[in-house]
């Protein structure tokens, strides 16, 4: 689970980081530095909700039976996935006019006053902190419970993207983000299909869902969960060595479907420029 959540607080962390450099850089290049409290007050709310929903997922489960937990957590992990699906795509699709747009935003939201500014900022960032809520809050369930090593994971992956995010941000290295994002979002949906195959188990247990026993492999002679080559594939990607015909028809699903759309030529695309600190900021 370290790795996994590393990954999603890397790759959302970034997002969230390079959106609020754009808006930063924004108004000091167009000397309206008198709004930058503004956008950290937007950016400060969006923190804030994200941790909320955070604690209210994991206390609301937390109160529930044995069964209702299962059908909460499964239905989270649902809807985990289709949180991540959703943002892999949209910033394939978006991430070359993204900077355009947040300008375009900002600067009309400038001549209407304060409340609009951190309004911009605040959505502008609420979105990847609410997917990282419900992903994180799926991720603990699929540990077992434990919030230390999800937790550690994903403030590693969040302090590694603002310092990427820095480094991007006064020009001192450059990345080219297109290959980052498709890189990042390939292993996402890998990791993405263990989730969904968690949810639909705990969519078993809760009766919601048939086949609990039905299995389609169990390789818990040769991979044990307790060895260190099964804790790894259980953090990378969720495995499970005791797998329903459910959770694997899921698994293998997804990944065939949206791997081969994310990595589908796009029609018109062309060669990207290597992202540097004016390009992306």
């Amino acid at each position: 689970m370290l790795t996994s959540n590393a990954l999603i607080g890397l790759r959302e962390g970034l997002e969230a980081v390079l959106v609020v450099s754009i808006l930063i850089a924004f108004l000091v290049r167009t000397e309206r530095r008198r709004a930058l409290p503004l956008v950290w007050a937007g950016v400060g709310v969006a923190v804030a909700l994200s941790v909320a929903v955070g604690a209210v997922l994991t206390y609301t489960a937390a109160t529930l039976s044995f069964e209702a937990q299962e059908a909460f957590g499964g239905i989270a992990s649902i809807v985990a996935v289709a949180f991540v699906t959703t943002m892999i795509f949209w910033m394939r699709r978006a991430g070359r006019t993204l900077a355009a747009q947040l300008r375009g935003q900002l600067d009309e939201a400038l001549r209407l006053g304060p409340v609009a500014v951190i309004t911009v900022a605040f959505l502008a960032v609420g979105r990847e902190g609410l997917e990282t809520a419900v992903f994180f809050f799926s991720s603990v369930r699929s540990a077992g419970g434990g919030t230390v090593l999800p937790l550690v994971g994903f403030l590693i992956g969040i302090a590694i993207s603002i310092m990427l995010g820095f480094l991007l941000y006064v020009g001192a290295i450059r990345i080219n983000l297109s290959k980052f994002f498709t890189v990042t979002g390939v292993l996402l949906v890998f990791v993405a299909a263990g989730v969904l195959a968690y949810g639909v188990h705990d969519l078993q247990e809760a009766a919601l869902l048939p086949g609990l026993h039905a299995l389609a492999f169990d390789v818990s002679a040769s991979v044990p969960p307790t060895s260190w080559y099964g804790a790894l594939l259980k953090g990378i990607f969720n495995f499970s060595p005791q797998t329903t015909v459910l959770e694997a028809i899921a698994w293998v699903g997804y990944v065939v479907v949206v791997l081969s759309l994310f990595l589908r030529p796009r029609r018109g695309a062309i060669r990207p420029a290597r992202a540097r600190t004016g390009e992306a900021t």
